[in-house]
């Protein structure tokens, strides 16, 4: 079995590509050792000293690492713990996975979150998800859209930027009624 490796623009973060699928459907994350108690692969890597977040794509696993461990050091152990896993035949997540992705919307703004959704699907989770992370709605108030940021984007120095340069500008051109878009911590 071959992983490669790529960088992300977060420099804690490391997304691995094992070469198979990761998940069938959606996106999983995990921001602590105990979130991960459903999922083998996530256990496995919160094993290895330092991982402070692991996030699953469909294809890929995004590590998150604490400032004070090299990747020199985690690298080659996180390999070996995803390599160990798929290999040892476990399932990636034990059971019925939790939801991922949008939240429910209900309200009178039920065309204008649709719209959002769809933007985000189409345009924004897919260049993000290139990078090792993943933004899903989470509300939508008075004209401000709240997204969830997730894996590599998580803590990312230069996702404040995305958010707002990016994601806010998208969106306010497509759909007038979004004055800014802020993130949320889950």
């Amino acid at each position: 079995m071959f992983i490669q490796t790529e960088t992300t623009p977060n420099p804690a973060t490391l997304k691995f590509l094992p070469g198979q699928t990761v998940l069938e459907t959606g996106t999983a994350d995990f921001p602590s050792a105990e979130a991960a108690a459903k999922s083998p692969l996530a256990k496995r890597v919160f094993a290895v000293p330092g991982v402070t977040g692991v996030f699953f794509g469909s294809d890929f696993v995004t590590v998150t690492k604490d400032d004070a461990t090299s990747w020199d050091h985690a690298k080659p152990a996180i390999l070996g713990a995803i390599m160990e896993h798929f290999q040892s035949g476990a399932p990636v997540i034990e059971g019925e996975a939790a939801p991922s992705g949008h939240a429910e919307h209900d309200g009178e703004d039920g065309a204008i979150v649709s719209q959002i959704k769809e933007l985000l699907d189409t345009r924004v989770r897919p260049a993000v998800a290139q990078d090792g992370g993943d933004i899903t709605f989470h509300g939508f108030e008075r004209g401000v859209v709240y997204l969830h940021m997730q894996g590599a984007c998580a803590g990312c120095p230069s996702s404040t930027l995305t958010l707002k340069m990016g994601i806010e500008n998208l969106l306010r051109h497509y759909i007038p009624e979004v004055s800014e878009v802020r993130p949320v911590n889950a």
